[in-house]
């Protein structure tokens, strides 16, 4: 069933019968099939409670202000060169060493993680991930820690890139109100409204645990409610925050939607404010 209404899809959020899809849990140790049964978005229940507290915990050590700003000076550093960013300043903060290996493992296993599809690629960059964490190989005891730390950093990559790609076309064709000396007001007026009007991930999806129906939530549509927001249609950056579902709502919102805004607006700020973007 398609959910396209606001108020149906924050009903459904909050319905504790509603789960993800069921991942696969026979995955073989290091694989991707084995880290996807292991983190908090495809869980449930009280499994899901600890995975999630555990989640919380690590984030509520990193300051977004911080992430901000190192996400804005690595972006100068490299000259405009913002792919990678993003996670090079998470993993940063999340005690990865070996920044440039880590991004690479990153995107390759981030390639799958949230569809399932599977690879021997992605196998491999989800081993390299454990050894970076601090594991020596994929049969040893897991640490939910590092899982945790490793799925804030698969979750937050192809969200977070994808949203400075919507949000510097955005600006490009409004460059006139994005003034260079004083870009970061600004910043923040045009994430929330792509996060509206253009989110990185466009649908997420729930199984009745009753009978097994699945539920996909259109977030373009529901984002653009006429019950809800008004003039939907039209990129207004200036009309503050907005109760758009893109972070999720209800029983499983985003834990991570502060540091990700974070980290995109500190890229973008150093774009927009030099001339990069």
């Amino acid at each position: 069933m398609l959910i396209t209404r606001h108020a149906e899809a924050r009903a459904l959020l909050a319905d504790p019968r509603y789960v993800p899809p069921p991942v696969r849990q026979d995955g073989e140790p290091g694989t991707l099939a084995w880290l996807r049964s292991r983190v908090s978005r495809f869980s449930h229940g009280e499994v899901h409670a600890e995975r999630r507290r555990v989640l919380t915990a690590i984030l509520a050590t990193l300051d977004a202000g911080a992430l901000r700003s190192a996400a804005g000076e690595l972006t100068l550093e490299r000259g405009g060169d913002w792919r990678g960013v993003p996670t090079a300043v998470l993993g940063a903060a999340l005690g990865f060493d070996d920044t440039g290996r880590l991004t690479k493992a990153v995107r390759t296993a981030a390639t799958g993680y949230l569809s399932g599809v599977e690879s021997p690629e992605a196998d491999a960059a989800v081993t390299d991930l454990i050894r970076l964490a601090g594991g020596t190989t994929p049969e040893s005891p897991e640490s939910p820690e590092s899982i945790a730390r490793i799925s804030l950093l698969l979750q937050a990559h192809a969200a977070t890139e994808g949203l400075i790609d919507a949000a510097l076309g955005h600006a490009r064709t409004r460059a006139a109100t994005f003034p260079r000396t004083d870009p970061g007001g600004q910043v923040d007026g045009l994430l929330g409204e792509v996060l509206r009007l253009d989110p990185p991930l466009q649908a997420t999806r729930r199984v009745d645990r009753r009978t097994g129906a699945e539920m996909v939530i259109d977030l373009v549509a529901v984002n653009r409610d006429p019950d809800v927001f008004a003039d939907p249609g039209r990129f207004d950056a200036s009309r503050g925050e907005t109760p758009h579902l893109t972070f999720g709502a209800g029983l499983r919102p985003c834990p991570a939607s502060r540091h990700g805004l974070a980290l995109a607006a500190g890229v973008l700020e150093a774009l927009l404010g030099k001339g990069h973007g």
